[in-house]
């Protein structure tokens, strides 16, 4: 299954195999919450394909080549002077079924600006794009399965999936472990954001389970005249798992 957002932005279209997390809907509930992807989405049961040595073993690209501002939003992008927006910390862990720390995983994210606009060629919502915001980065957790990136909070934005649909707040985060087919890719909410509960996306997920997608403000991670903390602890498997978008 696949949970895509391709909208007439066209700024964001997600398909991804995912291993041992999963978010499995249905194609009579993946219908129904996104009637945008009416025509693409499956009608007959998924065929599994048996994963070959190649794609299990081969190696992960990105690791070796982070650079010291990947990780870092808020300056990775600058041409001209400073990204607008609310400067925001997120950091985390990612953690196995039994809280045991992942190190050396690789971590993407990607994210609309403060206006709620990527840096997209097909995106035309009418909102400004920021000439000093990327909108992208990457960095490897360490020994304790550690992770930080400093970025600007995105902005909401219209999606088109019914009438005045709107994403809320979020984040795209992918991991990448040790091979080409433990991708797993998820999306980070805020706390407090009112579009939750008219989000399609994010009602699909059990009532349950929702929270473990939500950030938490910490003010321990708050770095004082400068930016506010946020707390996404990642989850890969079991009953604690993270949920993810899935094929």
């Amino acid at each position: 299954m696949v949970i895509k957002e391709t909208t007439a932005k066209g700024a964001v279209d997600v398909r991804n195999d995912l291993l041992a997390a999963r978010l499995v809907l249905t194609p009579r509930i993946y219908l129904s919450v996104l009637p945008i992807e009416l025509l693409r989405g499956p009608t007959k049961p998924l065929i599994p394909l048996k994963q070959s040595l190649s794609t299990l073993t081969g190696p992960v690209y990105g690791h070796d080549s982070v650079g010291e501002l990947d990780a870092d939003l808020t300056r990775n992008g600058r041409k001209n002077g400073e990204p607008l927006g609310e400067r925001i910390i997120v950091s985390g862990r990612v953690l196995d079924e039994n809280g045991r720390p992942q190190p050396d995983t690789l971590l993407e994210i990607w994210q609309a600006n403060a206006a709620g606009r990527y840096v997209h060629r097909d995106d035309q919502h009418d909102a400004p794009l920021d000439p000093n915001f990327l909108g992208a980065g990457r960095c490897v957790t360490d020994k304790q399965g550690r992770y930080r990136f400093y970025t600007v909070k995105p902005g909401a934005y219209p999606w088109g999936n019914h009438h005045n649909a709107w994403r809320p707040n979020h984040i795209h985060f992918s991991l990448f472990g040790p091979s080409f087919l433990t991708r797993l890719v998820t999306q980070m909410y805020f706390p407090g954001d009112p579009l939750l509960e008219l989000d399609p996306i994010y009602q699909a997920v059990p009532a349950s389970a929702r929270h473990r997608m939500i950030s938490q403000f910490s003010i321990e991670h708050t770095e004082p005249e400068f930016a506010l903390g946020y707390v996404f602890d990642i989850v890969l498997r079991g009953r604690n798992q993270t949920l993810m978008e899935s094929r």
